[in-house]
């Protein structure tokens, strides 16, 4: 009896597994989505490179140095190394023998041309809002960009994530292929605004937490995150008034994407790539939708970082406070309010007080520029502190701007400035 039992155990755990892969395998709606009339060639490529920015497709699909769009480039995760595709119309290592149907199958269902699953790093759970019409205007600039002849390299990932086939049920737990769809209560602005960053934006791919499995977590959505194998952190964009966007202004965020900088702060990190690759390049229309769906968004759930709060009278405060007279001063001003845009606003900025340290400790280590932009073509930088600062006092500089002028935060440790001084800038 003991034995049947665990046959039949066995047997419908097989039938429960071999169910999902052919579901997921075999599943594909809106696959039969009606490619959009084309009436303007020209006016569709025009507006297939405007989306091809949006999405900074050439970010992940340009190797340093390589032809654009060519793939080649590493992508390092917790589960081993992925290699870019390449996306240019050449018919044999390219995508130059894909049709529209297959490219908008890859976009919104997440599989190559032969059904494969696509890994996720690859934000198709994004890409999947996006629309039929604007997915063939995409596809069409991708036709049009100088082919090239370089052959896809094989990714180099631990078992079991180097099968394909164990992704059936990482989907099955965590995507659900749907485009975007207009909430009629709000505003043809927010409409869009919510369209970009869920879609071609994947706003939700740095600006979210990641459970094991390395998909984002639901009830956290883009309450900010660790950027995977990356040590830097993604702020909330949400309107928590202390580490979000909550007593941001609409212009205020809407600078920021497109230069780069505003009266409330500065992009550094991996996210002058993001402004300088894709977000000077929206029109001043899209960029204000978008602040204003971000600068909407309710507060979510976010990581808590741990350890006691200091007291006022900590040594390490007043070595932090003697510090930052010495060597911050000049700039960012004894009340922590700096000189925006050029310097910009150390009191009361989300950045620096909440969350964890890693960004202000890799920019007092290493310094940083914000991106040129056409609004902000010759941007001051941070000259970087490494060498003069050992790492208790990066330590306790750091602590002591995350404490001062009303902050509240753990005190910054001389092991983990440790862990980040020999991190590469990206």
């Amino acid at each position: 009896m003991m034995r049947r039992m665990l046959w039949s155990l066995t047997a419908i755990v097989v039938l429960l597994l071999a169910g999902t892969i052919a579901w997921q395998r075999f599943y594909d709606p809106d696959a039969d989505a009606p490619s959009a009339p084309r009436t303007d060639e020209q006016a569709q490529i025009a507006r297939g490179l405007y989306l091809a920015r949006a999405a900074n497709c050439m970010a992940c699909h340009t190797a340093r140095g390589g032809q654009p769009y060519a793939g080649g480039r590493i992508i390092a995760t917790p589960f081993g190394n992925l290699v870019s595709p390449n996306i240019t119309p050449d018919a044999a290592t390219g995508i130059g023998s894909w049709s529209a149907a297959d490219f908008w199958r890859a976009m919104h269902n997440g599989k190559s041309k032969d059904g494969s699953f696509l890994y996720p790093a690859f934000p198709y759970p994004n890409y999947t809002k996006i629309t039929r019409a604007d997915s063939d205007d995409l596809y069409a600039y991708l036709r049009t960009i100088a082919p090239a002849k370089r052959p896809n390299e094989a990714h180099a990932l631990r078992f079991p994530y180097n099968q394909r086939i164990v992704l059936a049920f990482w989907r099955a737990l965590y995507f659900r292929p749907g485009v975007y769809r207009d909430d009629p209560s709000r505003t043809a602005e927010w409409n869009r605004g919510a369209y970009l960053v869920q879609g071609a934006g994947h706003c939700s791919a740095c600006h979210t937490g990641r459970n094991a499995l390395g998909a984002t977590v639901a009830d956290a959505d883009l309450a900010g995150g660790t950027i995977p194998m990356l040590d830097w952190y993604a702020s909330p964009l949400t309107s928590d008034a202390v580490a979000g966007l909550g007593d941001w202004s609409i212009p205020d965020i809407a600078a920021l994407l497109k230069t780069g900088v505003s009266p409330r702060g500065t992009v550094f990190g991996p996210m002058t790539d993001v402004v300088k690759g894709s977000l000077e390049h929206l029109s001043d229309e899209d960029a204000k939708a978008m602040a204003s769906y971000l600068k909407s968004l309710p507060k979510t759930a976010s990581s808590e970082v741990e350890g006691s709060l200091p007291r006022p009278e900590d040594e390490v405060l007043k070595l932090g406070a003697s510090l930052y007279r010495q060597y911050c001063v000049e700039c960012h001003k004894e009340n922590g309010t700096g000189f925006p845009p050029a310097y910009p606003r150390l009191a009361g900025n989300g950045a620096i007080e909440s969350g964890p340290a890693i960004n202000a400790i890799r920019i007092v280590l290493n310094g940083g520029y914000p991106p040129a932009t056409s609004g902000n073509p010759r941007p001051y930088g941070m000259p970087p502190f490494g060498p003069a600062l050992n790492d208790a006092e990066v330590a306790a500089v750091v602590s002591y701007m995350r404490n001062a002028w009303g902050g509240r935060a753990p005190l910054v440790s001389p092991a983990e400035v440790i862990s980040y001084r020999t991190v590469p800038l990206e």
